[in-house]
């Protein structure tokens, strides 16, 4: 039986002694006023090295160092923030957050109790701003409920899909002592995180049952399946009934990219083969994706000749875009665990009806290659990317948003939790903070930072975190001097007209830049300088920035149009190109 401490605790106290019960190590955040008493009282955990916090320059830095912690390890990542400017600088990240399905705490102070409502400096409805936004959301009123919140906050940011849960803590409440007594988490009790109700076998027959039938099936998977760690049960299922897989900009890394059944990404910049997939195979089997529409395209010609068969945790994805044959609601390791044992188990069928439609798949392939720029003297995008995935087959990588993230996507072949970048908001200044989440989540391991020049400098700041904790990150900048993605949309939809889309004028030194802050920093301007740096880059035992200066006019092909099917793609026939074996890469 818990006994009640033998003297009174603060509810600062209580929030950090709920933390650490929850098995939390690192914290991301900035102080200020209203959050000061919580950071008191974080001095004295820190200081007997309970937990440990990682000071950023910007609260959004806080956000998605905690997304890229979570992404990358698997459990819940926790930031800290003040309350007012402190407090809306973080809704970037949680936007980012809740889009893509991360478990995050965000602990955020609040003026006291009595001046909320009055205008009081720096105060904010954070809980009203962000409700559209986070999973859900507390505001503490009374410190003796502090343990109850934390412990609930942790449980619905990881039952069911994932998502943030944000924690106001007025300043008072952090200061009022109060006889503590902890909170048991298995007393939880909430209506609306009720025990998932998993089918039964005899509910997963008319799968088997579908798959059986089909000659032209195609496995279309998103980010649930990652955040699931299914991955072992669909490349069994793959190979077991020889199923194409593709996957969404999420799901990216669920199988073995160089597997002869991966078709990589599909969608407005995917591989042409796997969208003459989409749009052909009689059966697609949609596991832990939402039909987003940079997948679709036009939405009613996406896979318009195939039955769908739709896995979720979450109904409310069932039927939103597309309207499925078969829709199964539940855990996606539990269903996928007892749908490959039964499949097994099945031997009255011959699964070598996929043969002729695996035939043309692999022709696709053939005919329509990832392909590099073949100029003997320009640095391409293309190029740097993979060989730096060539060089470091085992890191992390995260991104920031643009043509360089679509590059990334393509020409990096990654494993389950080692791609980290933000899908569904497309947060430009994602990709720096997150790779430290990612480097913090796993310091012996290699971080590699691919942003594009544009991108970097929405939240370069965090050179200075990168800097006081020494975090080997590998920064990689594809710098064309333009924001890539929109000069490219101006060059193809909009006649030319480049209307505030180039970055040259004013743009950082970005060598001088990150040496400003005690950071190694090579400029490369072409293909010669870029492969007498690779070798040495990749084996820095400290953090680097690297500028690549590339053509600057290079597009991100193929590309499916607005309002085309995805069939339909731009740019799968350039000139002036060499193809990349896309089978090597990480042997």
């Amino acid at each position: 039986m818990q006994q009640v401490y033998t003297r009174k605790k603060t509810g600062a106290f209580a929030l950090l002694d709920g933390l650490v019960r929850h098995k939390v190590k690192y914290i991301f955040g900035y102080p200020g006023g209203a959050i000061l008493p919580i950071y008191d009282e974080l001095y004295a955990w820190e200081k007997h090295k309970l937990i440990k916090h990682i000071l950023v320059r910007h609260e959004q830095g806080a956000t998605h160092a905690a997304d890229g912690y979570a992404r990358s390890s698997g459990e819940v990542g926790v930031c800290f923030a003040t309350s007012g400017p402190g407090a809306t600088n973080l809704v970037t990240g949680i936007a980012t957050a809740q889009m893509d399905s991360v478990p995050m705490v965000i602990i955020t102070g609040q003026v006291g109790r009595s001046f909320i409502g009055t205008d009081a400096f720096q105060e904010i409805d954070i809980f009203g701003i962000t409700l559209p936004i986070i999973k859900h959301s507390y505001v503490v009123r009374d410190p003796r409920d502090m343990s109850r919140i934390v412990a609930e906050a942790f449980y619905i940011a990881t039952h069911g899909r994932p998502g943030p849960v944000l924690i106001d803590i007025p300043k008072d409440v952090g200061l009022e002592k109060f006889n503590y007594l902890p909170f048991d988490a298995q007393k939880i009790d909430l209506p609306g995180c009720k025990p998932l109700i998993q089918p039964s076998r005899q509910q997963l027959l008319p799968i088997l049952q579908l798959i059986e039938q089909s000659n032209q099936p195609l496995f279309y998977v998103g980010g649930g399946a990652i955040i699931s760690n299914t991955h072992q049960q669909i490349r069994e299922i793959a190979e077991f009934c020889q199923i194409p897989i593709t996957t969404t900009l999420m799901g990216k890394g669920i199988i073995d990219e160089n597997h002869p059944l991966c078709l990589g990404m599909l969608g407005m910049h995917g591989t042409a083969y796997a969208n003459f997939a989409v749009s052909e195979c009689d059966l697609l089997i949609a596991l832990g994706a939402r039909f987003d529409d940079r997948v679709t395209g036009k939405l009613d010609e996406f896979a318009c000749n195939a039955k769908v068969i739709h896995i979720d945790i979450d109904p409310a994805e069932i039927g939103k875009n597309r309207i499925p044959q078969l829709a199964v609601i539940g855990d996606l390791f539990y269903i996928l665990s007892n749908l490959l044992r039964f499949i097994k188990k099945n031997k009255n069928h011959d699964f070598n009806q996929t043969a002729s439609w695996l035939s043309r798949i692999q022709q696709w392939k053939q005919d329509y290659p990832l392909l590099i720029p073949n100029n003997l003297e320009q640095l391409s995008p293309q190029e740097i990317i993979y060989q730096i995935g060539h060089k470091l087959p085992n890191a992390y990588y995260t991104t920031d948003v643009g043509q360089h993230q679509m590059w990334a996507a393509q020409f990096l072949k990654t494993s389950p939790r080692k791609w980290i970048t933000s899908a569904g908001l497309g947060t430009m200044g994602y990709g720096l903070p997150a790779a430290i989440g990612v480097k913090v989540a796993h310091q012996s391991k290699d971080v590699v930072c691919i942003s594009g020049d544009a991108s970097f400098q929405m939240n370069l700041q965090e050179l200075a975190t990168i800097a006081q904790y020494k975090l080997n990150i590998k920064i990689v900048i594809v710098n064309n001097f333009w924001q890539g993605m929109v000069r490219q949309w101006q060059e193809t939809f909009y006649q030319g007209r480049y209307s505030h889309s180039n970055m040259k004028k004013g743009s950082p030194d970005f060598q001088l830049l990150a040496q400003a802050f005690g950071i190694k920093a090579i400029t490369v301007t072409n293909k010669q300088e870029f492969s007498y740096y690779i070798s040495e880059i990749c084996l820095l035992k400290e953090p680097i920035l690297v500028d690549c200066q590339v053509i600057e006019n290079e597009n991100c092909y193929p590309m499916v149009a607005p309002g085309k099917s995805n069939a339909q793609m731009i740019g799968i026939k350039t000139k002036n190109i060499k193809p990349v074996n896309i089978y090597i890469g990480n042997s």
